[in-house]
């Protein structure tokens, strides 16, 4: 292993996608990832989304850089190899409901009597305490009860969920945070500690200042579309080619560019037209103006008109332009890997390029429970032993 984690052992004992998406990003930056699986219910993420050949697409990137095991946790053989393998780790994630690693006798005190430099992310719904605490959660919930789904979508449209897991992705970002910061603080006490997190905590911190609005000036975000209560202009455009742009103006000077290059440049002496709240309030004779000059120009020549102008526009993209785009090629944005079932597979990069202890994709998504017998030797468990836990379907 390599990166700068390199040496770290991660447990994986998370299903589905924040713990998981967590996991893999410390597996990207070099931690020794081990995910544990029910041996006859894998995480039900392998079964979500499109499938090639009998291969399920999304595994391939959400598990990759983890090596698998499968593990009863509810058998009290199963706890036994469990508490070994926290014993010999740098950190759990798991997402059981609060209480369920206790009833299987490996909560936190127990994982830590062997262990006391363990840390235990625990990423569930509502977190370890209140009265939610039982739920159910998903990302679903944690995009409906931010304030995100009340401030998305068009204003005379219903509130907007998201096509994708995005409360679980902010989560996992913010998890491998607090998983990074508690090994630092490991550094300097020798003592791991617990991670108590809920997914609608990080979908918060990301939505602005919706909370101090309604605390200060009692009102609660509108929705307004691709627009902004903030600024303008700053939409998505039509172009002649039937292709889309987006524009935005969230500084004095780019907003001026534009309107200089779609020939509104008396707009710019306005006094309205000096803050950015205030050219909110003129959107519909900004948004015009924008609109009308873009309709009339393919994708490729506004875009290049904006760039001879300095002002902000970026392409509408899909997969298909962004495996093309010579910035994010320049970037190594897009990763190809030798795949032993598919042959080779696309998929996202390393989040970041470190100068000197770059992250890295080393093997894609692994089969299920493939590297149980390889890790359970790790652990000193001898051949009789594994089939003996494999007979019983502790493994």
């Amino acid at each position: 292993m390599s990166g700068p984690l390199a040496g770290v052992r991660v447990v994986d004992a998370a299903t589905l996608f924040a713990g998981p998406l967590a996991a893999m990003h410390l597996g990207d930056m070099g931690a020794d990832v081990v995910k544990v699986e029910h041996p006859r219910r894998p995480d039900p993420s392998r079964g979500h989304g499109p499938a090639k050949d009998g291969q399920n697409l999304w595994w391939k990137t959400l598990g990759r850089n983890k090596r698998t095991m499968t593990l009863d946790l509810s058998h009290e053989r199963g706890q036994e190899v469990f508490r070994r393998l926290a014993r010999e780790s740098d950190v759990v994630i798991e997402n059981f409901r609060p209480d369920t690693l206790e009833r299987w006798n490996l909560g936190y005190s127990a994982l830590s009597e062997a262990n006391p430099g363990l840390i235990l992310a625990r990423v569930t719904g509502f977190g370890q305490v209140g009265p939610y605490r039982r739920r159910p959660g998903f990302g679903t919930l944690a995009e409906a009860m931010s304030g995100f789904a009340a401030m998305t979508g068009e204003p005379d449209g219903p509130p907007t969920l998201p096509p994708f897991g995005l409360a679980d992705g902010i989560t996992a970002l913010a998890t491998a945070f607090a998983v990074t910061s508690a090994l630092h603080a490991r550094a300097a006490s020798g003592r791991g500690q617990v991670i108590d997190l809920s997914i609608i905590e990080p979908m918060l911190s990301v939505l602005g200042p919706q909370l101090t609005l309604w605390d200060q000036l009692g009102t609660v975000q509108p929705r307004t579309g691709n627009r902004s209560a903030n600024n303008a202009p700053r939409n998505t455009y039509r172009c002649a080619d039937g292709r889309w742009v987006a524009v935005s103006t969230s500084s004095q000077s780019i907003a001026e560019r534009v309107m200089r290059l779609v020939g509104r440049p008396e707009v710019i002496d306005e006094p309205w037209f000096a803050t950015g709240s205030g050219r909110a309030e003129h959107v519909e004779e900004l948004d015009a103006a924008v609109a009308g000059w873009v309709s009339l120009r393919t994708r490729d020549e506004v875009v290049a008109e904006f760039e001879r102008v300095e002002a902000a526009v970026a392409p509408v993209y899909d997969a298909s332009d962004i495996v093309a785009d010579p910035q994010l090629a320049a970037l190594g944005t897009v990763l190809r890997l030798p795949d032993e079932d598919l042959g080779e597979v696309a998929m996202q990069n390393v989040l970041f390029r470190l100068s000197e202890t770059p992250g890295s994709v080393r093997w894609t998504g692994r089969a299920h429970g493939a590297d149980t017998d390889g890790l359970l030797g790790e652990l000193g468990y001898s051949l009789d032993e594994i089939a003996s836990l494999r007979s019983e379907g502790v493994v």
